[in-house]
C-alpha cells in the first residue's frame, strides 16, 4: 500500500457481491487501499479467490450465489465471522442480457431478473435485521443510468435497474430513520465485460471500473444517497425527464443512442453471454 494512502475507512468491515471481477473487484482494491477490512463474495469462487490473493492478505473471498437467501446468509455470516461485524454491504452483483427484446431465451431473462433484482432484494433482507438492531449500517446498491433511461434492446437490464433504484429509495425512506444509510450508484458504460461487443454512446465516454469504485468508497465516507458517473449524468438525465418524449427521442435517435444495445458485435459478446448463461 502507498505509503501516501489516507486510510479514510479504516476499521470499516465490508462485504461486497459479485467482487471477483470488474466494478466489484475494482471497488474491492479502493476500499482495501482506504483501510477497510473487505469480503469477496461471487458464484465464481476462483475468480473471488483470485481477487482476494492479488488484493491482500486480510481479504476474504467467498462463495454466493445472490439468488438464493441461504447462500446469502452464509455468506454475511461468513463475512462477519472473517471480519468481526459487518457495517457496509455492496450489493454488486450484475448481469446485463441485451438485445432484441423476443430473442433473449426466457432461461436468460429468469437468471438475469434473479440476480439483478432479486439478488439485492434477498441481500438487503439478510442485512438489515442485524444493521437495524444495532442501530448502524450502509447498504450500497450498484444498479445502472440505464435504470433512469430505457433504451431499446436493454427493456430486462433497464426495468431491473430502475426497480434497484426504486428499491433503495423506499428503503431509505422506510429505514433511513433507524440509522441505516442508502446508496445508489448508477454509472454509465463501464469498461467491464457486462460491454463487451457494444459501441458506447456518441459524445459520453466510458468510465473505467476504478472511477466507479472510487465512486463507491467516497459515498460510504461521505454518506451520499446517490451516486451518478461520471458526474454530469446527474444534469443529463434531469434535462431529458424535462424535455418530453418527442424531444428526448428525436435526439436520442440522431445521436444514436437508441442503437447501442440492437449494434451489436456478437462475436465480441460471445465469451460473457456464455458465461452469464451460466451463472
Amino acid at each position: 500500500m502507498s505509503s501516501t494512502t489516507v486510510r479514510t475507512l479504516s476499521g470499516k468491515r465490508i462485504a461486497i457481491t459479485g467482487a471477483g471481477r470488474g466494478i466489484g473487484r475494482a471497488t474491492a482494491e479502493e476500499l482495501h487501499r482506504r483501510g477497510a477490512l473487505v469480503a469477496i463474495g461471487d458464484i465464481d469462487t476462483d475468480a473471488a479467490k483470485d481477487a482476494a490473493s492479488s488484493i491482500g492478505s486480510d481479504v476474504t473471498a467467498h462463495h454466493i450465489d445472490v439468488t438464493d437467501s441461504e447462500s446469502f446468509a452464509s455468506f454475511l455470516a461468513d463475512a462477519k465471522q472473517a471480519m468481526g461485524g459487518l457495517d457496509v454491504l455492496i450489493n454488486n452483483a450484475g448481469v446485463m442480457p441485451i438485445g432484441h427484446f423476443l430473442d433473449i431465451p426466457e432461461s436468460t431473462v429468469r437468471r438475469a431478473a434473479e440476480i439483478n433484482l432479486l439478488g439485492p432484494t434477498l441481500g438487503m433482507r439478510a442485512a438489515l435485521p442485524d444493521m437495524i438492531a444495532n442501530g448502524s449500517g450502509h447498504i450500497v446498491n450498484v444498479a445502472s443510468v440505464a435504470g433512469k433511461a430505457a433504451v431499446p434492446g436493454g427493456l430486462y437490464y433497464c426495468s431491473h435497474k430502475a426497480g434497484i433504484i426504486a428499491l433503495t429509495e423506499g428503503a431509505r425512506l422506510e429505514f433511513g430513520s433507524q440509522g441505516i444509510d442508502f446508496t445508489c450508484v448508477m454509472p454509465s458504460f463501464t469498461n467491464t465485460d457486462l460491454v463487451a461487443g457494444t459501441k458506447g454512446t456518441k459524445f459520453l465516454k466510458n468510465v473505467e471500473p476504478e472511477d466507479v469504485a472510487k465512486g463507491i468508497a467516497n459515498a460510504i465516507e461521505k454518506k451520499h444517497l446517490d451516486v451518478y458517473l461520471p458526474k454530469s449524468l446527474r444534469q443529463i438525465t434531469f434535462t431529458q425527464a424535462l424535455t418530453g418524449r418527442r424531444v428526448r427521442d428525436f435526439l436520442n435517435r440522431r445521436l444514436g443512442a437508441y442503437n447501442t444495445f440492437l449494434d451489436i458485435d456478437q462475436g465480441g459478446r460471445a465469451a460473457y453471454n456464455e458465461r452469464i448463461s451460466k451463472s
